[in-house]
Protein backbone atom coordinates (compact mmCIF):
# COMPACT_ATOMS: atom_id res chain seq x y z
CA UNK A 1 0.00 0.00 0.00
CA UNK A 2 1.06 3.43 -1.33
CA UNK A 3 1.55 6.03 2.27
CA UNK A 4 -1.14 8.68 2.19
CA UNK A 5 2.03 11.33 0.95
CA UNK A 6 2.73 9.28 -2.23
CA UNK A 7 -1.13 9.36 -3.19
CA UNK A 8 -1.50 12.67 -2.68
CA UNK A 9 1.43 13.52 -5.09
CA UNK A 10 0.10 11.18 -7.66
CA UNK A 11 -3.15 13.34 -7.88
CA UNK A 12 -1.75 16.44 -8.13
CA UNK A 13 0.64 14.85 -10.93
CA UNK A 14 -2.58 13.74 -12.61
CA UNK A 15 -4.53 17.07 -12.07
CA UNK A 16 -1.20 18.92 -13.37
CA UNK A 17 -1.05 16.91 -16.28
CA UNK A 18 -4.99 17.23 -16.67
CA UNK A 19 -4.68 21.39 -16.81
CA UNK A 20 -2.13 21.06 -19.30
CA UNK A 21 -3.52 18.93 -21.90
CA UNK A 22 -7.16 21.14 -21.48
CA UNK A 23 -4.66 24.68 -22.36
CA UNK A 24 -2.76 22.56 -24.68
CA UNK A 25 -6.26 21.69 -26.69
CA UNK A 26 -7.44 25.15 -25.97
CA UNK A 27 -4.31 26.72 -28.16
CA UNK A 28 -3.61 24.10 -30.96
CA UNK A 29 -7.20 23.57 -31.53
CA UNK A 30 -8.54 26.99 -32.82
CA UNK A 31 -11.44 26.51 -35.29
CA UNK A 32 -9.92 26.97 -38.56
CA UNK A 33 -11.95 30.21 -39.17
CA UNK A 34 -11.07 31.96 -36.35
CA UNK A 35 -7.40 30.64 -37.58
CA UNK A 36 -8.30 32.63 -41.08
CA UNK A 37 -9.70 35.72 -39.64
CA UNK A 38 -6.59 36.07 -37.09
CA UNK A 39 -4.30 36.15 -40.22
CA UNK A 40 -6.17 38.66 -42.32
CA UNK A 41 -6.29 40.96 -39.42
CA UNK A 42 -2.48 40.84 -39.11
CA UNK A 43 -2.28 41.16 -43.13
CA UNK A 44 -0.85 44.76 -44.49
CA UNK A 45 -2.40 44.10 -47.59
CA UNK A 46 -5.70 44.06 -45.84
CA UNK A 47 -5.06 46.81 -43.20
CA UNK A 48 -3.90 49.07 -45.64
CA UNK A 49 -6.38 51.63 -47.99
CA UNK A 50 -5.61 50.44 -51.28
CA UNK A 51 -4.45 54.28 -53.33
CA UNK A 52 -6.48 54.34 -56.77
CA UNK A 53 -4.00 56.54 -58.97
CA UNK A 54 -5.34 57.49 -62.72
CA UNK A 55 -2.56 58.62 -65.10
CA UNK A 56 -2.58 58.41 -68.67
CA UNK A 57 -0.41 56.96 -71.29
CA UNK A 58 -0.84 58.78 -74.83
CA UNK A 59 0.32 57.42 -77.88
CA UNK A 60 3.77 59.47 -78.74
CA UNK A 61 4.80 60.51 -74.82
CA UNK A 62 4.09 56.77 -73.10
CA UNK A 63 7.49 57.27 -71.59
CA UNK A 64 6.11 59.87 -69.86
CA UNK A 65 3.68 57.68 -67.61
CA UNK A 66 6.36 54.90 -67.55
CA UNK A 67 8.33 57.67 -65.36
CA UNK A 68 5.76 58.75 -63.84
CA UNK A 69 4.42 55.00 -62.69
CA UNK A 70 8.20 54.22 -61.58
CA UNK A 71 8.65 56.91 -59.59
CA UNK A 72 5.40 56.82 -57.70
CA UNK A 73 5.69 52.86 -57.25
CA UNK A 74 9.53 53.12 -56.01
CA UNK A 75 9.17 56.03 -53.28
CA UNK A 76 6.20 54.07 -51.63
CA UNK A 77 5.26 51.11 -49.76
CA UNK A 78 1.82 51.86 -50.00
CA UNK A 79 -1.17 49.64 -51.19
CA UNK A 80 -1.28 51.59 -54.77
CA UNK A 81 -3.87 50.61 -57.55
CA UNK A 82 -2.73 52.37 -61.06
CA UNK A 83 -5.58 53.11 -63.59
CA UNK A 84 -3.85 53.74 -66.54
CA UNK A 85 -5.95 55.29 -69.38
CA UNK A 86 -5.19 55.03 -73.00
CA UNK A 87 -6.62 55.05 -76.47
CA UNK A 88 -7.61 51.59 -78.32
CA UNK A 89 -5.27 51.52 -80.67
CA UNK A 90 -2.02 52.46 -77.87
CA UNK A 91 -3.33 49.94 -75.20
CA UNK A 92 -1.62 46.85 -76.48
CA UNK A 93 1.66 49.33 -76.42
CA UNK A 94 2.03 50.13 -72.43
CA UNK A 95 0.45 46.92 -71.59
CA UNK A 96 3.29 45.16 -73.27
CA UNK A 97 5.77 47.74 -72.05
CA UNK A 98 5.01 47.37 -68.17
CA UNK A 99 4.85 43.53 -68.05
CA UNK A 100 8.38 43.39 -70.15
CA UNK A 101 10.11 45.96 -67.33
CA UNK A 102 10.14 46.02 -63.69
CA UNK A 103 6.57 47.41 -63.53
CA UNK A 104 5.36 43.69 -63.68
CA UNK A 105 5.33 44.02 -59.84
CA UNK A 106 2.76 46.74 -60.16
CA UNK A 107 -0.89 46.89 -59.33
CA UNK A 108 -2.77 48.44 -62.53
CA UNK A 109 -5.79 48.05 -64.58
CA UNK A 110 -5.90 49.49 -68.42
CA UNK A 111 -8.43 51.92 -68.68
CA UNK A 112 -9.79 52.23 -72.70
CA UNK A 113 -11.13 55.79 -73.07
CA UNK A 114 -13.73 56.47 -75.86
CA UNK A 115 -13.29 60.34 -77.17
CA UNK A 116 -16.90 60.27 -78.76
CA UNK A 117 -17.98 61.47 -74.87
CA UNK A 118 -15.88 64.15 -76.63
CA UNK A 119 -17.83 64.65 -79.69
CA UNK A 120 -19.19 69.06 -80.53
CA UNK A 121 -17.58 69.55 -77.50
CA UNK A 122 -14.06 70.72 -78.62
CA UNK A 123 -13.53 73.85 -80.36
CA UNK A 124 -10.21 73.29 -82.62
CA UNK A 125 -6.98 75.53 -81.78
CA UNK A 126 -4.57 75.72 -84.17
CA UNK A 127 -1.95 77.20 -81.67
CA UNK A 128 -1.79 74.51 -79.39
CA UNK A 129 -2.94 71.50 -80.69
CA UNK A 130 -1.47 68.90 -78.49
CA UNK A 131 -3.86 70.38 -75.80
CA UNK A 132 -6.92 68.91 -77.64
CA UNK A 133 -5.88 65.71 -77.44
CA UNK A 134 -9.03 63.08 -75.63
CA UNK A 135 -6.44 62.25 -72.73
CA UNK A 136 -6.24 65.66 -71.79
CA UNK A 137 -10.13 65.38 -70.87
CA UNK A 138 -9.74 62.01 -68.93
CA UNK A 139 -9.83 64.20 -65.44
CA UNK A 140 -13.31 65.40 -66.58
CA UNK A 141 -14.34 61.82 -66.32
CA UNK A 142 -13.11 60.12 -62.92
CA UNK A 143 -16.29 58.63 -61.59
CA UNK A 144 -16.95 56.91 -65.05
CA UNK A 145 -13.50 55.64 -65.03
CA UNK A 146 -13.71 54.59 -61.40
CA UNK A 147 -16.20 52.66 -59.90
CA UNK A 148 -15.38 51.98 -56.87
CA UNK A 149 -13.19 54.43 -54.72
CA UNK A 150 -14.66 56.81 -52.58
CA UNK A 151 -11.64 59.37 -53.19
CA UNK A 152 -9.28 59.49 -56.33
CA UNK A 153 -5.13 60.15 -57.30
CA UNK A 154 -5.33 61.98 -60.99
CA UNK A 155 -2.23 63.29 -62.45
CA UNK A 156 -1.10 64.66 -65.52
CA UNK A 157 1.63 61.94 -67.30
CA UNK A 158 5.15 65.10 -67.34
CA UNK A 159 5.06 64.31 -63.89
CA UNK A 160 7.83 62.65 -61.29
CA UNK A 161 7.01 61.99 -57.93
CA UNK A 162 10.09 61.97 -55.35
CA UNK A 163 7.64 61.82 -51.92
CA UNK A 164 5.73 59.05 -50.81
CA UNK A 165 2.27 59.12 -52.45
CA UNK A 166 0.37 58.08 -49.17
CA UNK A 167 1.07 62.02 -48.44
CA UNK A 168 -0.71 63.49 -51.00
CA UNK A 169 -3.67 60.73 -50.81
CA UNK A 170 -4.06 62.45 -47.09
CA UNK A 171 -4.74 65.65 -48.58
CA UNK A 172 -7.93 66.72 -46.61
CA UNK A 173 -10.87 67.89 -49.03
CA UNK A 174 -13.00 70.25 -46.88
CA UNK A 175 -16.84 69.18 -46.71
CA UNK A 176 -18.81 69.82 -49.94
CA UNK A 177 -15.49 69.81 -51.73
CA UNK A 178 -15.14 67.55 -54.60
CA UNK A 179 -11.46 68.08 -55.15
CA UNK A 180 -8.06 69.87 -54.16
CA UNK A 181 -5.53 71.31 -56.51
CA UNK A 182 -2.55 73.68 -55.96
CA UNK A 183 -2.88 77.35 -56.33
CA UNK A 184 -0.79 78.94 -58.93
CA UNK A 185 0.12 81.90 -56.27
CA UNK A 186 0.97 78.92 -53.24
CA UNK A 187 4.90 79.07 -53.40
CA UNK A 188 7.28 82.58 -53.29
CA UNK A 189 9.92 79.68 -54.72
CA UNK A 190 8.03 80.13 -58.26
CA UNK A 191 7.08 83.29 -58.05
CA UNK A 192 10.77 84.15 -60.26
CA UNK A 193 9.88 81.46 -62.47
CA UNK A 194 6.10 82.42 -63.70
CA UNK A 195 7.65 86.13 -63.87
CA UNK A 196 10.64 85.26 -65.65
CA UNK A 197 8.66 83.34 -68.71
CA UNK A 198 6.19 85.64 -68.69
CA UNK A 199 3.44 83.49 -67.71
CA UNK A 200 0.12 84.48 -66.56
CA UNK A 201 -1.12 82.75 -63.02
CA UNK A 202 -4.47 84.66 -62.90
CA UNK A 203 -8.02 83.93 -64.47
CA UNK A 204 -7.27 86.62 -66.63
CA UNK A 205 -4.85 84.27 -68.33
CA UNK A 206 -7.63 81.46 -69.42
CA UNK A 207 -10.65 82.66 -69.85
CA UNK A 208 -11.74 85.81 -72.43
CA UNK A 209 -13.11 88.77 -70.49
CA UNK A 210 -14.54 90.33 -73.66
CA UNK A 211 -17.17 88.02 -73.13
CA UNK A 212 -20.24 88.82 -71.37
CA UNK A 213 -20.64 85.27 -70.60
CA UNK A 214 -17.33 85.38 -68.91
CA UNK A 215 -18.08 88.91 -67.17
CA UNK A 216 -21.28 87.14 -65.87
CA UNK A 217 -19.39 85.01 -63.72
CA UNK A 218 -18.65 87.51 -60.92
CA UNK A 219 -15.11 86.40 -60.69
CA UNK A 220 -12.05 88.90 -60.78
CA UNK A 221 -9.37 88.67 -63.84
CA UNK A 222 -7.01 88.92 -61.19
CA UNK A 223 -7.81 85.78 -59.22
CA UNK A 224 -4.95 83.29 -58.73
CA UNK A 225 -5.58 80.51 -61.04
CA UNK A 226 -5.10 76.61 -60.06
CA UNK A 227 -3.27 73.90 -61.96
CA UNK A 228 -5.53 70.91 -62.70
CA UNK A 229 -2.68 68.53 -63.41
CA UNK A 230 -2.27 67.23 -60.06
CA UNK A 231 -5.81 66.41 -58.51
CA UNK A 232 -7.01 64.98 -55.35
CA UNK A 233 -10.92 64.29 -55.84
CA UNK A 234 -13.66 62.54 -54.03
CA UNK A 235 -15.84 60.52 -55.89
CA UNK A 236 -19.16 61.16 -53.92
CA UNK A 237 -18.86 64.99 -54.33
CA UNK A 238 -18.43 64.87 -57.55
CA UNK A 239 -21.18 62.70 -58.48
CA UNK A 240 -23.63 64.67 -56.46
CA UNK A 241 -22.39 67.65 -57.48
CA UNK A 242 -22.71 66.87 -61.18
CA UNK A 243 -19.47 68.11 -61.93
CA UNK A 244 -19.03 66.36 -65.07
CA UNK A 245 -21.66 67.64 -66.49
CA UNK A 246 -21.30 71.24 -65.58
CA UNK A 247 -17.50 70.98 -67.10
CA UNK A 248 -19.38 69.99 -70.33
CA UNK A 249 -21.74 72.54 -70.43
CA UNK A 250 -19.20 75.22 -70.36
CA UNK A 251 -17.30 73.08 -73.51
CA UNK A 252 -20.28 73.26 -75.15
CA UNK A 253 -20.66 76.77 -74.58
CA UNK A 254 -17.33 77.52 -75.40
CA UNK A 255 -18.19 75.61 -78.80
CA UNK A 256 -20.60 78.07 -79.77
CA UNK A 257 -18.84 81.36 -77.94
CA UNK A 258 -15.41 81.16 -77.83
CA UNK A 259 -15.28 81.63 -73.99
CA UNK A 260 -11.34 80.15 -73.68
CA UNK A 261 -7.87 82.68 -73.93
CA UNK A 262 -5.41 80.26 -75.94
CA UNK A 263 -3.00 82.95 -76.22
CA UNK A 264 -1.17 82.16 -73.41
CA UNK A 265 -1.51 78.27 -73.49
CA UNK A 266 -3.42 77.96 -70.64
CA UNK A 267 -5.35 75.42 -72.35
CA UNK A 268 -9.41 73.92 -73.02
CA UNK A 269 -8.99 71.52 -70.65
CA UNK A 270 -7.96 74.14 -67.54
CA UNK A 271 -10.42 76.83 -68.28
CA UNK A 272 -13.25 74.80 -67.41
CA UNK A 273 -12.17 73.53 -64.48
CA UNK A 274 -11.24 77.13 -63.29
CA UNK A 275 -15.03 78.08 -63.84
CA UNK A 276 -16.47 74.97 -62.31
CA UNK A 277 -14.64 74.43 -59.15
CA UNK A 278 -14.08 78.68 -58.68
CA UNK A 279 -13.64 79.05 -54.97
CA UNK A 280 -15.26 75.05 -54.30
CA UNK A 281 -12.02 73.43 -53.96
CA UNK A 282 -9.29 72.85 -51.33
CA UNK A 283 -5.69 72.91 -51.43
CA UNK A 284 -2.84 70.72 -51.78
CA UNK A 285 0.52 71.30 -49.86
CA UNK A 286 2.54 73.64 -52.60
CA UNK A 287 5.69 70.73 -52.02
CA UNK A 288 3.45 68.48 -53.93
CA UNK A 289 3.06 70.31 -56.91
CA UNK A 290 6.12 72.10 -57.90
CA UNK A 291 5.62 73.18 -61.94
CA UNK A 292 6.68 75.22 -64.69
CA UNK A 293 9.24 72.76 -65.20
CA UNK A 294 8.33 73.29 -68.82
CA UNK A 295 7.91 76.57 -69.61
CA UNK A 296 11.38 77.73 -70.76
CA UNK A 297 14.13 75.32 -72.30
CA UNK A 298 16.92 77.55 -70.10
CA UNK A 299 15.14 79.04 -67.19
CA UNK A 300 15.96 76.74 -63.92
CA UNK A 301 14.89 75.98 -60.24
CA UNK A 302 18.01 75.60 -58.07
CA UNK A 303 18.60 72.37 -57.24
CA UNK A 304 18.73 72.47 -53.39
CA UNK A 305 14.99 73.48 -53.87
CA UNK A 306 13.65 70.44 -56.11
CA UNK A 307 15.60 67.93 -53.64
CA UNK A 308 13.28 68.81 -51.45
CA UNK A 309 10.11 68.88 -53.69
CA UNK A 310 7.48 65.85 -53.76
CA UNK A 311 6.28 65.84 -57.02
CA UNK A 312 7.51 67.82 -60.62
CA UNK A 313 5.50 68.71 -63.12
CA UNK A 314 7.07 69.63 -66.61
CA UNK A 315 4.25 71.54 -67.62
CA UNK A 316 4.32 73.67 -70.74
CA UNK A 317 6.38 73.02 -73.78
CA UNK A 318 9.58 71.88 -73.10
CA UNK A 319 9.27 67.87 -71.82
CA UNK A 320 11.76 66.37 -70.18
CA UNK A 321 11.98 63.15 -73.13
CA UNK A 322 12.38 65.52 -75.57
CA UNK A 323 15.04 68.33 -76.65
CA UNK A 324 15.87 71.14 -75.58
CA UNK A 325 14.17 70.74 -71.78
CA UNK A 326 15.63 71.59 -68.28
CA UNK A 327 16.33 69.42 -65.38
CA UNK A 328 16.17 66.17 -67.38
CA UNK A 329 18.27 64.51 -64.94
CA UNK A 330 15.71 64.47 -62.19
CA UNK A 331 13.16 62.91 -64.90
CA UNK A 332 15.55 60.05 -66.17
CA UNK A 333 16.43 58.57 -63.02
CA UNK A 334 12.91 57.10 -63.49
CA UNK A 335 12.50 56.49 -66.82
CA UNK A 336 12.35 52.89 -68.04
CA UNK A 337 13.24 52.21 -71.83
CA UNK A 338 10.78 50.75 -73.97
CA UNK A 339 11.23 47.16 -74.61
CA UNK A 340 9.40 47.84 -78.46
CA UNK A 341 11.99 50.52 -78.89
CA UNK A 342 9.06 52.49 -80.55
CA UNK A 343 9.98 55.43 -78.12
CA UNK A 344 13.08 57.34 -78.08
CA UNK A 345 14.53 60.37 -75.67
CA UNK A 346 15.44 62.90 -77.88
CA UNK A 347 18.37 63.91 -76.89
CA UNK A 348 21.07 66.29 -78.28
CA UNK A 349 23.54 63.44 -79.06
CA UNK A 350 20.76 61.16 -81.32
Amino acid sequence: ILPFASVNQILLLLLVLTVCAILYNKVHNVPSSLKNETVDLESPEEMEEEIPIVICAAAGRMGAAIAAISSIYSNSEANILFYVVGLKNSIPHIRKWIENSKLKEIKYKIVEFNPMVLKGKIRQDASRPELLQPLNFVRFYLPLLIQKHEKVIYLDDDVIVQGDIQELYETKLAPGHAAAFSDDCDLPSTHEMVRSVGMQNTYMGFLDYRKQAIRDLGISPSTCSFNPGVIVANMTEWKHQRITKQLEKWMQRNVEENLYSSTLGGGVATSPMLIVFYGKHSTINPMWHIRHLGWSPDTRYSEHFLQDAKLLHWNGRYKPWDYPSVHTDLWENWFIPDPSGKFKLTRPES
